[in-house]
């Protein structure tokens, strides 16, 4: 038991789970490749920015594709290390306990395991997309693309906590 009374629990990984892990880590990789095998022909300026509508509305140096990968690294990297301590999670149930600790823990690493494998998507996404502008085979990112990015946010999101609620009635 740690502080605030929740069980440690040491999690035993699924296959799915798994798999998640090996496609995150690998799409990540994916992401950093692509960057470093187009880096050398990039113009000196290249779009970093878009707006909702997905039209790039904002420029700067190639260096700056750089931050895409980064960024995307450091969240991977922290969302890893925080899913090893699912005891300090918050929670829609009123107590964790020695009984549901097992259940609500799965769950809720499983959640921070696929938001990890979206946001990798998604920033594979950017750099694809402003890989394809810099090409001219693209404009913007697309109108679809800030709908498709809420989507796959904030659906999991709504799945588990819906899937958490409900196994706190049973």
């Amino acid at each position: 038991m740690n502080k605030n009374g929740r069980p440690k629990l040491a999690l035993k990984l699924s296959g799915v789970d798994i798999g998640m892990e090996l496609l995150g880590w690998l799409s990540l990789i994916g992401i950093w490749v692509l960057v470093f095998l187009n880096f050398q022909n990039l113009p000196d300026t290249i779009p970093i920015h878009f707006n909702a509508a997905g039209k790039a509305d904002g420029f700067g140096s190639k260096w700056s594709i750089l931050t895409l990968p980064i960024i995307a690294s450091v969240l991977y990297v922290g969302m890893t290390i925080l899913n090893k301590f699912p005891h300090v999670f918050n929670y829609p149930t009123e107590a964790v306990t020695e009984e549901n600790a097992l259940k609500n823990y799965t769950m809720a690493t499983r959640l921070i395991r696929v938001l990890k494998l979206m946001l990798v998507i998604i920033f594979g996404l950017i750099v694809f997309m402003t890989l394809q502008n810099i090409n001219g085979t693209a404009e913007g990112l697309g109108v679809w693309f800030l709908p498709l990015t809420l989507g796959m946010i904030f659906i999991p999101i709504t799945y588990y906590i819906i899937k958490l609620v409900k196994a706190k009635h049973t």
